[in-house]
């Protein structure tokens, strides 16, 4: 059995999270609320709410976790090659922030082979509220004025919690999410929390680590300046990113 928690109770300690051999790995509470200052807790302690529509507000803590460390990032010659393409092209523009909740609700809609979606109504309400606090944030792809593609998250110092990512042409979560890592390497943010395990995240380099370890960086990482200028991606910084990432060998 799981605690149930009302307004003001806390959260119990991770470590007390369901196991796999318990039928539901990492699920450690329910109930309480989504208000910002409970949402905050959560992440500042290796906790995410997850639930669907008539289920109660579900906080999960998984081990392993799925972590991307933005220094593992793997991006393809042919997404390098099509936002190289769409940095010249005053057609694209890429964004943080200008449209938090839309991107949110974009990705909240169904998807093939889906049922229904996780990101309620009473999530966007208290992820848009951390929102307004700065604390959330969405990383967005516009094409000819339209939303085609975003990530959003949670950032607390230098630590950034993924949350979801949708994309309505092909590729355009991924330059969002390229945009995203960017940004937090300039930043000196090491991890993108991506909380569980999936073929496609490890498709990015994201890669399962112990909670203890991921608990040791999360204590670190939100107590160190948070990031203030979330400056969107530019031809420029893309091409910085690549030749410290990406060098290439010296002309013989």
């Amino acid at each position: 059995m799981i605690p149930w928690l009302e307004i003001d109770s806390p959260f119990p300690h991770i470590d007390e999270a369901l196991t796999a051999e318990q039928g539901a790995a990492g699920l450690l509470a329910a109930g309480a609320d989504l208000s910002p200052e409970r949402l905050l807790t959560a992440y500042q302690n290796g906790i995410f709410p997850w639930f669907s529509e008539g289920q109660p507000i579900l906080w999960w803590s998984t081990d392993p976790r799925m972590v991307l460390k933005t220094r593992d990032f793997k991006i393809s010659d042919s997404l390098k090659k099509r936002l190289n393409k769409s940095l010249k092209d005053a057609n694209w523009s890429f964004r943080f922030d200008s449209a938090f909740t839309q991107v949110m609700r974009c990705c909240a809609a169904p998807r093939k082979n889906q049922d229904g979606t996780w990101i309620s109504e009473e999530i966007i309400q208290g992820y848009s509220a951390l929102h307004k606090l700065g604390y959330a944030h969405s990383s967005e792809v516009w094409l000819d004025g339209e939303l085609i593609g975003g990530v959003y998250g949670v950032c607390i110092g230098k630590m950034f919690y993924g949350e979801s990512m949708f994309a309505k042409i092909s590729d355009a979560s991924k330059m969002a999410l390229s945009q995203l890592v960017v940004l937090l390497r300039k930043h000196d943010v090491e991890m993108i929390d991506c909380q569980q395990e999936t073929s496609h995240l490890a498709s990015f380099g994201a890669k399962a680590i112990s909670r203890e370890e991921f608990m040791r960086h999360v204590k670190r990482a939100i107590t160190q300046e948070t990031i203030e200028a979330w400056s969107p991606l530019t031809l420029d910084s893309f091409k910085h990113y690549l030749q410290s990432t990406h060098p290439q060998p010296a002309e013989r």
